[in-house]
């Protein structure tokens, strides 16, 4: 969650909201690590969920990513648990809940919903303190 939180603080650097994410492999070997860039790369899907979905499956040539574990400083948007269930990662590891957008438990809990062919493990709360206070003062300093 560390590279994570790296790749969060890169976001805000560069003015996008900041939501590091980092998919590894079952091995523990790290398939890719990126940062939000909507704005930068003019794409909305450009989330670093989606980011390191399509670096890792470009890594390992499947776009099945399957027994992965992603980490992720922030609950997933519905777009992203999109993916995450498409590419087949095995857990998603977030930091913060997003109550506005979260896709894991918040708002709407796709990794429980039974209708989908693959339901990821969920683990929610590593290092929540942490990815909260870059989101709350990422938005504190756009306010002002």
């Amino acid at each position: 969650m560390q590279l994570a939180l790296s790749e969060a603080e890169k976001a805000g650097q560069i003015a996008e909201v900041p939501v590091g994410a980092v998919l590894v492999a079952e091995n523990g070997e790290i398939l890719a690590s990126d940062h939000n860039q909507t704005i930068k790369k003019r794409d909305p899907t450009a989330h670093a969920e989606v980011l390191v979905i399509r670096g890792a499956a470009a890594k390992i040539q499947n776009y099945r990513l399957l027994n992965t574990t992603l980490y992720v400083t922030i609950e997933p948007c519905v777009m992203c648990m999109g993916a995450i269930v498409h590419a087949r990662v095995g857990t998603v590891v977030f930091g913060a809940r997003d109550p506005k957008w979260g896709a894991a438990g918040s708002l709407y809990d796709f990794a429980a919903d039974n209708r989908f062919n693959h339901r990821p493990e969920i683990v929610q709360g590593l290092c929540q303190d942490a990815c909260a206070a870059l989101m709350q003062a990422f938005f504190r300093n756009r306010r002002f």
